[in-house]
């Protein structure tokens, strides 16, 4: 290697490096970061894949992927399975390795797929910081069917950064998480010890002042007051339940079929399976079943819900029913209400599935699929 092209590579590193430093935005840093590979290193194509702990690959970045897996939005890349990505769940893929042909290619070009501009073969690169893998990183050129040990190395040193910086955006989610749930706590705390105090101070004032006058318009006052402040105190003990629910420690179930007790509604709990939910994943289902709890409670007309609970090592399924009055819905139309495009919206945020049934005098029924 001439000292121009390590001048050249070590300036490439650098400012790869400067772009990993800089995002928290997980597939607008590795975009960046794959666009500026391929420039520098005369490579046309690339994408990269982040694997997780049950082995399903994500695509997260490409640069011009070639008719044939570009085609209906990346679906070929999307779905499936193929060696490189074999190779990484079965711990084969250690560094940098030459791929003999791509599997994806090779089935496009069996189906007549699309165009596959000269791609036959490309290099393969796992995501790791230390013992922690995340994915792995895929390049190639149009008839390019070899690459040298310099060029591998150079990918290695690309990946290792890219793995790190992976780690670093992690951890840095994990902090504003904790940070989230620190703060969370402390606004209940202070809602309990001022505004909630207050509230029932209000009231036994108000009880205080029904006994003590005869007047039947300045009884009547007081009782109004007396009752405001008793709807305001529920509010406010739903309020702090939701930013510090008691109960979740022992379990999702658990602080649901608590909530539903605080409301006043009798709740059917059936639990299926058993697995290790992830923190995101329960904070996630605690608060979509908070909302259509109280959904139920507001709505429904009845004081009685259903809770089913499915988990297994793939994922989760929670169903939370009633057999209240409903509503008419069409899914071929837009929800209807803030609190079921909230639930929709959180679920989606972790690829999974909302589903939504409700019929005008058959209750309503929400379904949320969550895989891991």
């Amino acid at each position: 290697m001439s000292v121009e092209a390590g001048y050249e590579e070590i300036s490439m590193l650098k400012e790869i490096a400067e772009l990993l430093n800089e995002g928290t935005d997980t597939k607008a840093v590795l975009s960046g970061v794959l666009k500026k590979l391929l420039h520098v290193t005369g490579l046309q194509t690339g994408w990269i894949f982040l694997i997780d702990e049950s082995g399903a690959h994500q695509l997260v970045a490409d640069e011009a992927l070639p008719p044939a897996l570009a085609n209906n939005q990346n679906q070929r890349m999307c779905q499936g399975t193929c060696w490189c990505v074999n190779k990484y769940n079965n711990q084969e893929l250690h560094k940098a390795s030459n791929i003999i042909e791509c599997k994806r290619i090779e089935d496009a070009i069996k189906e007549n797929a699309g165009e596959t501009c000269g791609l036959t073969h490309h290099a393969t690169v796992p995501l790791r910081a230390g013992q922690e893998r995340f994915g792995i990183l895929n390049v190639g050129s149009p008839n390019k069917t070899h690459f040298e040990k310099n060029e591998l190395a150079l990918l290695e040193a690309v990946a290792y950064q890219i793995g790190t910086a992976l780690k670093r955006i992690k951890l840095t989610q994990w902090e504003q998480e904790t940070a989230l749930v620190t703060e969370r706590n402390r606004l209940a705390r202070d809602l309990h010890d001022s505004v909630n105090q207050l509230l029932f101070s209000l009231s036994l004032t108000a009880r205080a002042g029904v006994e003590m006058t005869e007047k039947p318009e300045v009884r009547q006052t007081f009782s109004y007051i007396q009752d405001l402040a008793h709807e305001a105190l529920g509010e406010m003990r739903a309020l702090i339940w939701q930013l510090r629910p008691q109960g979740l420690e022992h379990g999702l179930v658990s602080a649901l079929r608590s909530y539903a007790d605080m409301l006043g509604l009798s709740i059917e709990t059936e639990i299926t399976g058993a697995a290790s939910i992830p923190g995101k994943v329960e904070e996630t289902l605690w608060r979509i079943g908070q909302e259509a709890l109280a959904n139920c409670k507001k709505h429904s007309q009845s004081t009685a819900a259903v809770l089913i609970f499915q988990a297994s090592h793939r994922g989760v399924k929670m169903t939370i029913k009633d057999k209240g009055c409903g509503f008419h819905y069409d899914e071929s139309l837009k929800i209807p209400s803030l609190g079921l495009k909230n639930m929709k919206a959180r679920t989606k945020a972790l690829n999974g599935h909302f589903h939504l049934i409700s019929k005008a005098g058959n209750g309503t029924e929400i379904e949320i699929t969550i895989p891991f």
